[in-house]
This record gives C-alpha cells, structure tokens and sequence, in this order.
C-alpha cells in the first residue's frame, strides 16, 4: 500500500508520520486490496481546542473511501478516522462476498 501524507499549512513530525503509517498498515487485515492512502492533516483556526482535522482518502479496487474526523490531537483524530473507515472496509467486503 502506497501512503501519501500531507500536512497542510504546517510541518508533521516524523514520530506523528510514523504513528499514522502504521495505523493505516493494520487496515490490510481487514482488505488485502488496499491500492493507496492519502491524509490530510489540517489546523483548523478556531478557538474551539478540537481544532485537530485528518482526513483519510483510501483507494480500492472499484470504490474510494473517505472519511474526516476532528479532536483535540492529531494523534486522537488519525485514530477515530482509521476506525472509521475501517468499518467502512468492513461493510465494503460483506457488500463484495453476498454478490
């Protein structure tokens, strides 16, 4: 699985990349198929403290997954979204096996 990570408008580190990289490496358990992720991390400005956005962007055979979650950390946000969407995998496979 190729994963792309963007950083919008501030510099990620690389114990935060790492974080996500092997977050997003444990949804092949779930979906041997995965061609590509992309995410998106954002600093939203508002004074609210979930101010934290990851956007994830998962390309499989057929279909493109999206999913956006926003927390106090980035940390807190990869991790909602990652379970997020691999719910989505989930159903994805069971809609593919009941054909």
């Amino acid at each position: 699985m190729n994963i792309r990570i963007h950083s919008v408008r501030f510099d990620a580190d690389k114990k935060l990349q790492t974080f996500i990289e092997n977050k997003l490496k444990k949804l092949n358990k779930f979906f041997g198929d995965i061609v590509s992720a992309e995410v998106f991390l954002r600093l939203e400005k508002t004074q609210d403290s979930k101010n934290k956005i990851a956007e994830i962007k998962l390309e499989i055979p057929g279909n493109d997954l999206f999913v956006k979650k926003q927390s106090k950390t980035f940390e807190q946000a990869t991790d909602s979204a990652v379970n997020a969407i691999r719910r989505q995998l989930q159903k994805h496979k069971e809609k593919i096996r009941a054909l």
